[in-house]
């Protein structure tokens, strides 16, 4: 007979599992020590009526495990209520950790980085809507996403302004209505009021959550149609040249402004010079390349050269004739619905290039330490569009590379003996990332100059600048992107010499040559008909185009691709740190995110809800870290008392947000502030 148990005690039997396809309840999520403790103040008969409860809910676990969730449940606001809960107690620490000197360089950088492209995207509009656009409305747009996004956004480090798909989307809407007669600036306005619902509509029902199944494949691909549009624009510009004296100075100015913009950024990752050399020519190279070259074609007989520079107007004026609040209503009934189609394209765009921006900036290869936070900014991006329209300027968005060039330029690195203590590499050193600055000033600080750009003596300063030097920053930015585009780095590792090709490189454990070859293929084809549909009148319908990569990837290549094939050639952008906002990478378990199976208690582990993840964990010394808090809504008044350590998921071939399952199960690692990455393993319990 078994033995009674005491009236002040409770056993949960053996063989009762948690498995995370189980529906939660709604409310709030209790742990397991909580829900132990309200038990054990029960009464014996209700102690017996809830074990008897448990022993049901047993014996129906495997038909519950089954039951998939209604894909039409949706639970409105969660997406963006959970965003601002995690990074809200890190709102003050966005401020406070500004002060830090890469912050300085960072801000230098981003803004050259930001404002000339734009004022290049501005020549290209100016010539295309018929002088709609110019350098005044550009530099706004700039000023309102900069802003908005570095107050108010979850995700500061995101560098938001005027892109190059957004301009050929509006010189294309202007070729197609122009014809007939409608007034553009007010059916901008109407595209954006209309985009604005449609963000808005996917942050309040989580659309957001669609972006774990955004990897590598596609942001390639779109990253790779970026770079090239840089290079197109400047190869445009330099057509409107002329063909006599000012043509080849133009050219020859370019070239050597990707020249030695690029040998700046070549020489800040070599060995040469002393450490701090190659920092400073890393942070300042480009900006003081475009200064000295705007000055260099003044020098001897070329300043009797007439060179075309960046058309101006007025300081704080719109380039046309008009103010700066659009009458949107000065449209047909017709106009109202016409521009329906053209916001949805435009949602679509914005949709994926956005989040895109946002996950590259976010990607793996950065060790951040605070959450992001998807629904929120996509809620904010919305808003923006909306008030663009309204303004009568381009509406900005995501930047593809500055928003990763942003990331990149707030890293902390450190001069390290090299791990690798075999033949030529023995006793030398190598740098290594230590950490990254997550601060909002820099995005404010950059959008703050930029106003400051509007300003008379700067906007004459600005019209000095030669387009022949704008269309060498388009390569040189062009040429950036194209070198660490992963397209890039697989064509490559084709065209080496395979004995001369070191054995730790990853792509070297694929058995099949061929499927590197098919998957790159897969991704030129891709890019190639990106690219060709926005050289025609459909230009605008190329955001379609782009979303339809990603069920391609997701559904189709696994067909021909082995799963270990896929985990080489592609993975996640960003580490499911960066993806509980909408709810971890695709593809990964539920072990697979907990760092491999259930673990003592100790452990941290990973719960999927509906749409949106949150980590859970025992409280304690180590578990209450501010990562963790946040990660779930928790904090500084936010209440909460179990802590959460941050959990960095790694693979065989390095930092990719998957679990190696054969060989790197039962061990996880954890990213220390400061500290690099310890090794601990994970105890299991047996059921």
């Amino acid at each position: 007979m078994a033995p009674q148990s005491s009236p002040n005690t409770y056993t949960l039997p053996t063989s009762l599992k948690h498995t995370p396809s189980e529906p939660h309840s709604s409310g709030t999520r209790k742990s397991w020590r909580r829900r132990l403790n309200l038990l054990s103040s029960h009464t014996p008969s209700q102690d017996q009526a809830s074990q008897n409860e448990l022993r049901q809910t047993n014996t129906n676990e495997s038909a519950r495990s089954k039951h998939v969730p209604k894909w039409w449940k949706i639970r409105l606001f969660r997406g963006m209520i959970n965003d601002v809960r995690r990074r809200l107690p890190f709102y003050w620490s966005d401020w406070v950790d500004a002060w830090d000197y890469r912050v300085v360089p960072a801000t230098v950088y981003m803004y050259f980085a930001n404002i000339l492209p734009a004022l290049a995207f501005s020549l290209d509009m100016f010539t295309k809507t018929n002088m709609s656009y110019g350098v005044n409305e550009v530099l706004l747009a700039s000023v309102l996403g900069s802003v908005v996004f570095a107050v108010f956004a979850a995700q500061p480090l995101v560098i938001v302004g005027v892109t190059g798909p957004i301009t050929v989307f509006n010189y294309t809407v202007y070729d197609i209505m122009a014809p007939t007669g409608t007034n553009y600036f007010a059916l901008m306005a109407l595209i954006g009021l209309w985009s604005l619902v449609m963000h808005w509509f996917l942050a309040f029902t989580n659309a957001c959550n669609a972006l774990k199944y955004v990897t590598r494949f596609s942001c390639d691909i779109f990253g790779f149609y970026v770079a090239f549009i840089y290079l197109q624009k400047g190869i445009q510009v330099l057509t409107r040249q002329g063909s006599d004296e000012a043509f080849y100075l133009s050219i020859t100015v370019a070239l050597l402004v990707l020249f030695i913009g690029y040998l700046c950024g070549l020489i800040g990752t070599s060995p040469l010079f002393q450490h701090y050399i190659r920092v400073f020519l890393t942070d300042y190279g480009t900006p003081l390349t475009v200064i000295f070259f705007t000055g260099f074609v003044h020098i001897g007989k070329m300043r009797e050269v007439s060179l075309s520079t960046l058309p101006t107007s007025k300081a704080f004026f719109p380039t046309t004739d008009r103010g700066w609040f659009i009458h949107f209503w000065d449209v047909s009934i017709g106009d109202v619905f016409i521009a329906i189609p053209f916001a949805i394209l435009l949602t679509i765009l914005f949709y994926f290039d956005h989040n895109v921006s946002s996950l590259i900036a976010q990607g793996t290869e950065f060790p951040l330490r605070k959450p992001a936070g998807f629904h929120w900014d996509i809620f904010l991006l919305g808003l923006t569009t909306g008030v663009a329209g309204l303004l009568g300027i381009p509406a900005p968005n995501g930047l593809i590379p500055q928003a990763p060039f942003h990331t990149a330029s707030l890293c902390v690195t450190k001069v390290v003996a090299d791990p690798n203590e075999e033949g030529a590499n023995k006793g030398h050193v190598t740098t290594i990332t230590s950490h990254v600055v997550e601060q909002r000033f820099s995005n404010l600080a950059q959008g703050l100059l930029t106003l400051g750009t509007m300003t008379g003596p700067l906007l004459i300063v600005l019209h000095l600048i030669p387009q022949g030097v704008l269309a060498g920053l388009f390569f040189v930015m062009g040429v950036q992107a194209l070198e660490g585009n992963g397209i890039t780095v697989k064509i490559l590792f084709l065209l080496k010499d395979k004995s001369l090709t070191p054995a730790s490189e990853p792509l070297k454990r694929i058995p099949r040559r061929l499927a590197i070859w098919v998957f790159v293929a897969i991704q030129l084809l891709g890019f190639g008909a990106t690219f060709a549909i926005t050289q025609t009148i459909a230009a605008v319908g190329f955001p379609i185009f782009i979303l339809l990569l990603v069920p391609v990837r997701t559904f189709l290549l696994p067909k021909w691709f082995s799963d270990e094939e896929l985990r080489v050639l592609d993975a996640p952008t960003a580490s499911p740190f960066t993806m509980i906002s909408v709810g971890g990478n695709f593809g990964e378990s539920f072990e697979d995110v907990a760092g491999g199976g259930q673990g003592s208690g100790e452990e941290t582990v990973v719960q999927s809800s509906g749409s949106d993840g949150m980590l859970v964990g025992r409280g304690g010394e180590e578990g209450d870290s501010d990562e963790g808090m946040a990660e779930r809504g928790e904090g500084p008044g936010l209440g909460g008392s179990g802590g959460a350590k941050r959990r960095e998921s790694w693979r065989g071939e390095g930092r990719s947000g998957r679990w190696d399952g054969k060989e790197r199960r039962g061990e996880s690692f954890e990213m220390q502030s400061g500290m690099g990455i310890r090794r601990r393993s994970v105890s299991r319990q047996s059921t």
